[in-house]
């Protein structure tokens, strides 16, 4: 059996209870872009997919547009009244400046030249205006097994995640570590403003005996080591 999304969601709410200080990633992102937020200002969805964290902060006030490479995604979107279109990161179909907030969740890792994604983010942003992401860390040990696996990664997903064959996409982690993302931001002329880095147990938590040893070891493992990260850049 796969593990579904809702198994993953219902193990991340029992590490919750036993850590009251972790959040999950999506959360620590939501609650990173809410805290960056200004009224009114807009903001570009870089990648985004069916939906995402858009769906969770349609309260903030503000203009957003949402573009990614897939026709398919955009199509079935789950925000019908969010303007988008479809281009690629290192191509952005805009005037320079004109977004206050650029946000990025599941983009990084699969950029094969990131400089020029950030180098478009930059051009794109105003002055003064952030980018958050949201990427698995490269040093993690579920990033290293997936580079391990990448010849079998189209096969393994939609396996043991139960994920569509055609929503898994090649990862590369070239922007996928705090080094990375500060060195890449200062050749774009931006700034890596904070970083978090978030444990998670549940990737490996295919039944609850697996779900205990992923949690135990989590806990033992370094901060560096943790399997997601948020960032914010500031132009």
């Amino acid at each position: 059996m796969p593990l579904t999304l809702d198994q993953q969601n219902a193990y991340r709410k029992r590490y919750a209870q036993k850590h009251p200080q972790w959040q999950p990633a999506t959360s620590v992102y939501e609650q990173t872009i809410r805290a960056h937020w200004q009224t009114g200002q807009s903001l570009l969805d870089l990648g985004c997919g069916r939906g995402g964290v858009l769906e969770q902060v349609t309260d903030l006030v503000g203009q957003r547009i949402g573009v990614d490479p897939d026709w398919s995604s955009l199509v079935e979107h789950r925000l019908p009244m969010l303007p988008r279109a479809a281009a690629n990161a290192d191509q952005l179909p805009f005037v320079e400046s004109s977004f206050r907030m650029v946000i990025a969740a599941w983009v990084l890792e699969h950029l094969p030249q990131p400089e020029h994604t950030f180098a478009e983010i930059s051009r794109v942003l105003q002055p003064g205006g952030v980018c958050i992401v949201m990427t698995p860390n490269r040093s993690s040990p579920i990033a290293l097994l997936n580079r391990t696996l990448k010849p079998l990664q189209q096969t393994l997903v939609p396996l043991l995640y139960g994920r569509a064959e055609a929503d898994t996409f090649p990862v590369v982690y070239r922007a996928n570590t705090p080094h990375d993302l500060a060195r890449l931001a200062q050749g774009a002329g931006l700034t890596l403003e904070a970083c978090y880095l978030i444990p998670d147990p549940t990737y490996l938590a295919f039944n609850e005996p697996l779900y205990r040893l992923s949690a135990a070891v989590t806990d033992l493992l370094p901060t560096r080591w943790a399997v997601h990260l948020v960032g914010v850049l500031r132009k």
